[in-house]
């Protein structure tokens, strides 16, 4: 039972990072340009990027909750590694509850009726750190996901050596 709990949970943090991060990654790189392109400014792309940020940042609540899960699970090497594995999870949960706090600070400076922007100075500003913000969480999550991935390999390694 022990692996198949297991292998569920796995399943469920590689969906949920897969959506919430593979999501960042494509509509940063791809959408977002093409959607400016297509509209003819950055500014109007905003405004549709304004609705989307609310729904990354619910997938990144959800994944970082079964990444805990996950955590909690795995042992992995050594005490150290669980600690940085812990460290940085407790970072990407900052990281995000900073993009949540950040988030209708940006709002309240947008009109979307009229596509326009209230006080452009604070705007520019506010959304600058949104992107910092968003850009250390995208390296941390890298991060960890490399840490965690060594981590089930050291416990699948062991999980073979207690059953041999």
């Amino acid at each position: 039972m022990r692996r198949i709990t297991g292998l569920v949970r796995r399943w469920l943090l590689l969906w949920a990072l897969m959506f919430w991060q593979g999501g960042f990654t494509f509509y940063g790189g791809v959408v977002v340009p093409i959607g400016a392109d297509v509209l003819g400014s950055d500014r109007e792309q905003g405004f549709i990027t304004r609705r989307v940020t609310n729904y990354l940042n619910l997938a990144g609540a959800v994944a970082l909750a079964v990444w805990g899960w996950d955590l909690s699970a795995v042992r992995g090497a050594s005490a150290g590694g669980r600690r940085l594995r812990w460290a940085i999870w407790a970072g990407l949960v900052l990281t995000l509850a900073l993009l949540v706090w950040l988030h209708p600070k940006l709002d309240e400076l947008l009109v979307p009726d009229d596509a326009a922007i209230l006080d452009r100075r604070r705007f520019r500003t506010l959304h600058e750190r949104y992107l910092i913000v968003s850009t250390i969480q995208w390296a941390g999550c890298l991060l960890l996901t490399a840490l965690t991935l060594i981590g089930w390999r050291h416990d699948d390694a062991q999980q073979v050596t207690s059953e041999g």
